[in-house]
C-alpha cells in the first residue's frame, strides 16, 4: 500500500520538506520526496507492524504533522504510486481517500488525468472517442499502440487498468532545492531584498556543489505583508551551481516583478530541474574574472566544509 501525502505548504515554506520526510521516516523507511510539497511512502510493512489500516496510519501522520510542524495535509492511499497520487488530488483535509477498487475508481475519469497523458495524447485519444479511462481500458491493446505508439500504448493500457510498476525510491535525488529568508519586519528597502537574494543564492549554490548537482532554472517567491505571494521562474543559460550565476538570475527575476515600495515579509529561492553536475555542459569562457571567481568558490567551499557555513561570506553579508 502506498500513501501520497500532500502537505499544504506555502511557497515560502518549501524548505520544511526534509523535516517532513523525517516525520514519515518514523513510520516507514521507504519515503520518496516529490517537491514542492508531496511525499510518497510505501507503508506495506508499517501496516503489518502497527496493526493499523491505511486510513488509521494516515490519521497518525496528519496529527504528528500538525502537532510538530503546524502543517496540515491531504492523504491518498492506493496499491501503487499512480493511484495514491490521484486519490490525494481528490482527498479532503481530515479525510484519507483509500482506493480499494482501482477499476471503479478510474473508470469514469477523464483520460487526461492518467499519468503520462499530456494534452497532445489526450486530443488524439478523444478524437477516437477514448475520452474516459474506462473506454481506454476496454480498447484493444493493438488499437492503442497504433494510435500513440507501441511503448506509450502499452503503458497507457496498463495504467487505465490501475497498473503502475513505478517503485517508491527512498533517498532519491531531489528534483529541486529551496531556501528562504524571513524579514524581522515588513521590508520595503530594495537593497535588503537583494541582500536576502544574495544570501539565498550563496546558500543554494554551496549546497548544490556539495551534493554534486546543478540546476536548470530558478524560482523566486516573494511573500507580502497581507500573506499573498508572487512566484516567478526563469531558466538559466546552462545548468550550473555557480553562486554568481544563480545570484545574477535571482536579481533579474526579482527586478522583473517591478516591486514599488512593496511591504515584503519574506523571500524564497528554489533551484529547479536538478541534474548531475558531472553531466552538465559548461560553455568555456575566456573571461579571466569568471575563472577566478570559480577558483575562489572552490577554495571557499573547502573552508566552509572545515570551519562551518559562515566561514566565508560575500562582503555585503558579513556585517
Amino acid at each position: 500500500m502506498i500513501l501520497c501525502v500532500r502537505f499544504r505548504l506555502e511557497p515560502m515554506h518549501e524548505a520544511m520538506l526534509p523535516r517532513l520526510v523525517d516525520l514519515l521516516g518514523e513510520f516507514t523507511p521507504v519515503v520518496e520526496a516529490a517537491p514542492p510539497g508531496a511525499l510518497l511512502a510505501d507503508v506495506g510493512g508499517a501496516l503489518r507492524y502497527f496493526g493499523r489500516g491505511p486510513a488509521e496510519l494516515a490519521a497518525g501522520i496528519r496529527v504528528r504533522a500538525l502537532a510538530l510542524h503546524g502543517v496540515d495535509c491531504v492523504i491518498g492511499a492506493g496499491p501503487n504510486p499512480m493511484l495514491a497520487r490521484m486519490a490525494a488530488r481528490d482527498a479532503r483535509p481530515g479525510i484519507t481517500l483509500v482506493v480499494d477498487d482501482p477499476a471503479a475508481f478510474l473508470r469514469a475519469r477523464p483520460v487526461v488525468l492518467l499519468d503520462g497523458v499530456g494534452r497532445a495524447t489526450a486530443r488524439t485519444l478523444c478524437g477516437y472517442g477514448l475520452d474516459s479511462v474506462g473506454r481506454v481500458a476496454d480498447a484493444p491493446l493493438a488499437v492503442l499502440q497504433r494510435l500513440v505508439g507501441a511503448k506509450t500504448g502499452r503503458e497507457l493500457w496498463e495504467r487505465a487498468r490501475g497498473i503502475d510498476r513505478t517503485p517508491v525510491v527512498p533517498n532519491a535525488a531531489a528534483r529541486s532545492a529551496a531556501a528562504e529568508r524571513a524579514f524581522p519586519h515588513d521590508e520595503t528597502d530594495r537593497a535588503e531584498h537583494r541582500r536576502a537574494l544574495l544570501s539565498l543564492a550563496t546558500e543554494l549554490g554551496a549546497r548544490l556543489r556539495t551534493e554534486g548537482q546543478a540546476c536548470r532554472s530558478l524560482a523566486v517567491t516573494v511573500r507580502y505583508a497581507d500573506r499573498t505571494t508572487t512566484t516567478r521562474s526563469r531558466a538559466l543559460p546552462e545548468p550550473t551551481a555557480h553562486s554568481a550565476a544563480l545570484t545574477t538570475l535571482a536579481y533579474a527575476v526579482h527586478d522583473s516583478l517591478g516591486l514599488q515600495r512593496a511591504r515584503v515579509r519574506g523571500i524564497a529561492l528554489r533551484a529547479e530541474g536538478l541534474t548531475d553536475a558531472e553531466g552538465a555542459a559548461h560553455q568555456l569562457s575566456f573571461d579571466p574574472t569568471d575563472e577566478k571567481a570559480r577558483r575562489i568558490e572552490t577554495v571557499a567551499d573547502r573552508a566552509r566544509a572545515r570551519f562551518g557555513p559562515r566561514a566565508i561570506l560575500p562582503g555585503s553579508l558579513a556585517a
